[in-house]
């Protein structure tokens, strides 16, 4: 697969979309391959930034991601992030140059893409915000959100049979777990690209058809933000949970959580304020 640069710079992409609000997070490091800004109160946005090549995902781009990711998910002050790329690409792919010399054994014995699997384990929610092109790696990112938006103009696909492999980043598990087994056979099988509207018929994504997708994204975050942050967490890890279990061992767990929220401050102060008909004020603990 070859990369073309881009019309448009990431960066405008960005400040144009996020023109209410802007700050930094806390002391933080400065990464090569992404930009790190604050759009809202409570919200970290992540962008991928490699434009020469359509937001390709090569190793040292994907451990920018994973750390810029961490960070913002050990910050008190956020509590929801968006991960997104530019008008163009959100990532078209992993970088192909990077591995197609890799050997079987090279491969296997570092266990390559064993890091991709970042988001699920973060506590705060991550919206993706998905414009452009979604394709092999960078669908399989995307896909591990836990919300993904995207604007009318993207194109998600799994076209590694292309190149004679598969998804090695989540893509054939994922996939099938969300839209079944047949439409999952078919991009994996045939490599085809699909648009926007299929996929929010497929229930992959939901299409933001008015206004900038990043916006959107960033209003959802900030709605996310604004609740106390250990219910949820708690949220999050239960539906994630509906993944990996059985209905009743899922119903069980779900108990045990919202059993478990009944010992917060937040619980007591929710409900005091529904009672007494006024709004929350969470102390997150």
């Amino acid at each position: 697969m070859s990369f073309v640069a881009l019309s448009r710079s990431t960066l405008r992409h960005v400040t144009s979309s996020t023109r209410f609000f802007s700050t930094t997070l806390r002391a933080q490091r400065e990464y090569a391959n992404v930009l790190v800004s604050r759009p809202s109160p409570g919200v970290a946005l992540i962008t991928l930034n490699r434009p020469k090549a359509l937001n390709a995902l090569n190793a040292a781009h994907f451990q920018d991601i994973s750390d810029a990711m961490k960070e913002a998910d050990q910050d008190a002050s956020v509590g929801a992030m968006i991960l997104t790329g530019s008008e163009r690409a959100f990532a078209a792919g992993a970088d192909i140059k990077e591995m197609k010399d890799k050997s079987f054994a090279e491969a296997y014995t570092t266990n390559f893409l064993a890091n991709w699997e970042v988001i699920p384990k973060l506590k705060k929610p991550v919206i993706a915000a998905v414009s452009g092109y979604a394709l092999g790696g960078g669908l399989e990112l995307a896909l591990q959100a836990d919300i993904l938006l995207a604007a009318p103009s993207a194109k998600l696909g799994q076209p590694e049979v292309n190149l004679g492999v598969i998804p090695g980043g989540g893509g054939t598990q994922r996939l099938a777990r969300l839209i079944g087994k047949s439409r999952a056979m078919e991009l994996v099988l045939t490599g085809r690209i699909i648009d926007a509207d299929e996929a929010e018929r497929w229930g992959i994504v939901r299409v933001v058809r008015e206004g900038s997708v990043v916006d959107e994204a960033v209003k959802v975050a900030s709605d996310i933000a604004s609740k106390g942050r250990i219910a949820v967490g708690a949220g999050k890890e239960a539906v994630n949970a509906a993944f990996e279990m059985s209905l009743a061992e899922g119903l069980r767990f779900e108990k045990r959580l919202f059993h478990a929220l009944f010992s917060t401050k937040d619980q007591k102060e929710g409900m005091a304020a529904f009672a007494e008909k006024r709004r929350a004020e969470w102390t997150h603990s």
